[in-house]
This record gives C-alpha cells, structure tokens and sequence, in this order.
C-alpha cells in the first residue's frame, strides 16, 4: 500500500487530476463535459478517471461520473492544502514583519490580502494605499504607533465632508512628532477642532499600525529599523472583528488628546 506523502504526489503531480477531482466532488459529469470544463485529452481523462475508480475516489453512475465520500474528502483537503500554500507563498517575503504576536486571528484569514510592497519608482506604495483608502471611506478608525503627513492630510479632507468620522488612538510619538513641526502642528490643533474628528493618546504606547476603513482592514509594516516594508489589507470578516476589538481596547484605554498641550 503506498504512503499518504505518495498519495499526496500522485494528486499534485497533475492539475488535470486535481481539477477533475474537483469538479466531480462538486456534482456529477459526463466525460464530455469533463473534457470541456478542464481541456484535457480523451486519452488524458481515460487514465485520470480509471486511476480515481481505482482508488475509489469516483464512481461511475448512468453514463455520468461523481465523487464518492472519500473523494470528496480528498478533493475538500486538497484545496484547503492549495489554499495555505498559496497564503504562505503570498506572505513569504513579509512574515518576518507582520505582529503575529498581537494579530489573534488566522493567517489564512489573508488568502485573499492585498499585499501592497515598496517599489523603484512608488518607493511609498503601502503608505498611499492606506491615504487612498482613508480617502474613499466614511467611517475610519486608526490605532497606530506613527500619524504622518499623508495620512493626516487625508484625514483632513475626510472630516470636512457630511456624514464622514474620524477616530484615532496613536502612541505619545507619534502626536508629538507632528507637534514638533509647526506647520503641522496648527493643522494637528484644526483637525482636533473638527466635529467628525475625535483622536486620543495611548500612553503606554501602540505597537501597530492599523487601519480600519468601512470593512476593509489595513496593517501598515515597517522592520525593527522602522523602515517601511509593506502593508497589508483585507475585508476578511475575522480581521475586521480583531480590529475592531483591539480598536476598542485601546479606545478605552487612551486619554483623549487636550488641544491646549499643542497650542501655538
């Protein structure tokens, strides 16, 4: 009898098999339509089917072909298999940087991930995909060791429109580097001021750097250096549901900022 790792080759060694395997476990087939839907060979899908019949992985039913228990057992592992290696190969490059220590849900919750990495030429890629975001939502939540220009720009425009607020929770550094410039520092006090505006400090300070706009889910990640290494972001509803707890936490725990501490 051969080995489980065996079975496993013999299944991934060939996406035609992989394929036909779960098509079947989803409903019944015909050969022709097997050999539609998938583009292989007749003589491809004779070997294919008659190796799946000896495993007793299908069955063959009026003419038609279909997945027994056991098929769609293998068929269901073997796409949730495919699903965390392709969320690994997505996350490789920048796992060293996520806070996995702090993220309490599943790293398979980012299969479907924007990943969102520096370049040549947009050297601030991850930081303008949160602006934009910051942008187009109605509702934003921040919790975050760091508060830049863009980004206070972006929140800037966004209080001044109907029906749009703003909430923010940021480690004493941050608020104080934008309170060292004065140019930024009259706009931090405008922005305080703002009815849609309402923003705290976290004195123990906030080891993330995270977004929440509408449903979407944004972690902004930067190395041990502090230099800007990726962002990611995700509507996936379990990172939203962490986000909106740990936003919470740190809402209640902050002490909301006095506009008089950075008056001109």
């Amino acid at each position: 009898m051969e080995s489980a790792l065996e079975t496993i080759e013999f299944l991934a060694l060939s996406s035609n098999r992989v394929e036909v395997l779960e098509l079947l476990a989803v409903g019944r087939r015909t050969r022709t339509e097997l050999a539609r839907e998938t583009g292989a060979s007749q003589a491809t899908l004779g070997r294919i089917l008659g190796d799946f019949e000896d495993l007793s992985w299908i069955r063959q039913e009026d003419g038609e072909y279909v997945a027994t228990a056991t098929g769609r057992l293998v068929a269901s592992g073997f796409t949730d298999l495919l699903g965390i290696v392709e969320t690994e190969r997505k996350l490789r490059d920048i796992v060293r940087y996520l806070p996995t220590h702090a993220m309490d849900f599943d790293l398979g919750r980012l299969a479907d991930a924007t990943v969102t990495v520096p370049s040549g030429t947009r050297p601030n890629a991850p930081v303008q995909r949160v602006v934009d975001l910051l942008r187009d939502a109605d509702d934003v939540r921040v919790f975050s060791h760091a508060f830049n220009e863009q980004s206070l720009t972006a929140v800037q425009e966004r209080v001044t429109g109907p029906d749009r607020t703003f909430r923010g929770v940021f480690s004493r550094n941050a608020i104080d580097a934008l309170a060292d410039d004065s140019g930024l520092r009259r706009r931090l006090e405008r922005l305080l001021e703002s009815d849609g505006a309402g923003m705290r400090i976290h004195e123990e300070g906030v080891p993330l750097a995270v977004t929440i706009a509408d449903d979407v889910v944004h972690l902004l990640l930067r190395d041990e250096n502090g230099v800007l290494q990726a962002s990611v972001d995700t509507d996936d509803p379990a990172v939203y549901s962490w986000a909106h707890d740990t936003f919470d936490h740190y809402w209640r725990t902050a002490s909301p900022i006095d506009p008089d501490e950075f008056s001109s």
